[in-house]
């Protein structure tokens, strides 16, 4: 199935830094990689910095080897895991630093991937429907989950920004891999909280509903976030899926379009 794909992360109008990262796996677009740094300007950027960097080479790496999808996200955040812990020692002023993470992966055969730790989330677009495929990593999620607090009492209570875990742990309990399933025409949304934050799902969805570029609708959803506040970082990796055969050829092109910024470091307006 063809993937079309675009990447765009803004500082935001509150923040002094970007401690968002995302990775696109440029040209072929076998995986996809948001990070959100916590801990502090220099902590949050080089935590999310090395989450994206490390999962990224760690997958290109080994690619060809034998590992089953599910395994090799797994390897791949557990590393990245690792890595972070590694530079806190190495330098106690980060001690405290963490990230978020959501990955999509496209294996060579069969159905694509995801894992997520935190609350940086994916999100499926099919039809008319916009669904929130993984689960935030927070007490409130569960709160929400266990029936204690309604959708709309999460979205303002003070701790919904409390995460249950993140990388940079060594009491790291649970990563959140799953199968995705997907068909053409499907679109796929994976964001830090910075969108999140400001829109709301129904908010969110109408962006989608007239089909434009991945460009086009990443560009809009980091605007609309900025006009509603855009208090945090704000990321976002639009992936198209689709069998290339539309007419709309400025749509379905031979090349992927992305942002110029794979990083996520430098600002976007």
């Amino acid at each position: 199935m063809k993937r079309l794909f675009a990447g765009l992360s803004d500082q935001g109008l509150v923040r002094k830094a970007n401690q968002d990262s995302y990775r696109i796996d440029e040209p072929e677009g076998r995986f996809f990689i948001v990070a959100d740094g916590m801990g502090g300007h220099a902590g949050g950027e080089e935590a999310s910095r090395i989450a994206a960097e490390t999962i990224h080479e760690f997958l290109v790496k080994n690619w060809q080897s034998q590992l089953k999808p599910p395994d090799l996200l797994e390897k791949a955040l557990l590393k990245a895991n690792q890595d972070i812990i590694q530079n806190q020692k190495d330098f106690p002023e980060r001690a405290d630093m963490g990230t978020t993470v959501v990955v999509v992966l496209f294996p060579v055969e069969g159905q694509p991937w995801c894992a997520h730790i935190g609350d940086s989330r994916l999100y499926r677009w099919r039809g008319s429907q916009l669904e929130q495929i993984t689960e935030d990593h927070t007490w409130i999620s569960q709160a929400v989950k266990s029936g204690l607090l309604t959708a709309e009492q999460a979205r303002r209570h003070p701790w919904r920004h409390v995460l249950a875990q993140c990388l940079g742990r060594e009491e790291l309990d649970e990563i959140g891999i799953q199968p995705l399933e997907i068909q053409s025409g499907d679109q796929l949304l994976l964001c830090s909280d910075g969108l999140t934050e400001e829109l709301a799902d129904e908010q969110i969805a109408p962006f989608f509903e007239a089909n434009h570029p991945c460009e086009t609708v990443a560009s809009a959803l980091v605007e609309a976030a900025k006009e509603e506040g855009g208090q945090d970082n704000i990321t976002v990796v639009l992936v198209s899926l689709g069998d290339g055969e539309e007419e709309d050829s400025a749509r379905w092109g031979d090349a992927p379009a992305i942002d110029d910024d794979p990083t996520g470091n430098l600002n976007e307006s």
